[in-house]
């Protein structure tokens, strides 16, 4: 009897050492599974939160989606410079933009599917610069177009009015086919000033066109209006930019393409399905070797004191949306200061050139 007391001595602390583990094993998975039945319940996940609680933000997809595209829903192709200018156009009222106006007194009209429609066939849309405000410089420019041929008596009216010199000289061509001379096209224009004949020297610009037979292109213009040069990267993408919207973009900045010299990137970008799908059709760098197509008597006459391949380096007050020969529908303009990236140096290649 003796004995077996002392047996169950023994053995009692190892029976209630086990009988304590089976006790945890047997609890454990029930503490997990109500502890991920409790998460489940009080913290929903980031997609759930958005959706159902409007107080609560994802700040890094909101960022995200900022730095993505404008105010328009437009993707950008450049982020916008920390703390620079933006200009878009007011799409209830495009009179009452901010640093806007309108050559001539245009007959403007809203379109049933809410875009704006100027019924002339010289159209000059200016995003001009205040005086407390910084010149546009590196700039990408955006906007949806439709362009249409008018009929004639459109032709007839519109030819026999005047647009104001003082911004843009109607016999002036968008491509420096010489004065009096048009083309049927749609240009989006940078660094530019006035262009006048009474300042000649102040109407430089950077023109990206697109043409109506399919065609895009880049021109510059040194000064008003002897200093216009040929076309250069220009590609054919399509049979006819006519009766359907698209969107176009323009991006200029200025790159340094070694120590001593200093050139401009040219891009231009569109987006054929009017979906936000953007591709980019032409590329070109501007690093001198771009002349003036007039000789230099009549280059020199002006006494602007620049090469006759000049690059325009410079800041500039104005960006010009213009038109010649077309009916316009627009909408979803916009003028953005960007922060260009990086530039390789041994870039060299140009996008299809005619």
């Amino acid at each position: 009897m003796e004995r077996l007391s002392t047996v169950i001595l023994f053995i009692s602390p190892i029976i209630s050492v086990l009988f304590i583990i089976l006790l945890l094993h047997a609890e454990i998975p029930l503490e997990m599974s109500l502890s991920f039945a409790t998460t489940n319940q009080s913290t929903p996940s980031s997609t759930q939160s958005l959706l159902t609680s409007p107080n609560t933000t994802d700040t890094s997809n909101t960022s995200a989606i900022e730095n993505a595209t404008d105010i328009f829903g437009i993707t950008k192709i450049y982020p916008t410079k920390q703390g620079a200018r933006e200009w878009f156009l007011n799409m209830s009222v495009p009179t009452n933009s901010s640093n806007f106006s309108i050559t001539d007194n245009v007959n403007l009209s809203k379109v049933s599917d809410g875009s704006w429609r100027i019924n002339t066939t010289h159209v000059r849309m200016i995003v001009n610069t205040s005086n407390n405000q910084e010149n546009w410089n590196n700039t990408e420019i955006t906007g949806y177009i439709r362009l249409s041929f008018p009929n004639s008596s459109q032709v007839s009216l519109n030819r026999s009015s005047t647009i104001d010199s003082n911004i843009f000289n109607q016999s002036s061509t968008s491509g420096g086919e010489g004065e009096g001379e048009e083309i049927d096209d749609l240009v989006f224009i940078s660094r530019s000033g006035r262009h006048s004949s009474e300042i000649p020297c102040d109407g430089t610009a950077y023109i990206g066109g697109l043409h109506t037979d399919g065609s895009v292109g880049w021109k510059k213009e040194i000064w008003h209006t002897g200093g216009y040069t040929d076309e250069r990267a220009r590609n054919k993408i399509a049979q006819s930019f006519l009766d359907t919207w698209i969107g176009w973009k323009v991006v200029v900045y200025t790159i340094e393409i070694d120590n001593d010299t200093r050139g401009v990137k040219l891009e231009s970008y569109i987006d054929e399905s009017n979906s936000n799908n953007w591709t980019k059709v032409t590329e070109f760098i501007d690093g001198g070797g771009w002349y003036a197509n007039t000789n230099n008597s009549e280059f020199f006459s002006a006494g602007c004191g620049k090469a006759r391949d000049h690059i325009l380096t410079d800041a500039r007050p104005n960006v010009i949306f213009r038109t010649d020969n077309l009916v316009l529908d627009f909408k979803n303009l916009s003028v953005r200061e960007i922060q260009p990236p990086p530039f390789n140096a041994n870039w060299t290649s140009v996008l299809k050139l005619e």
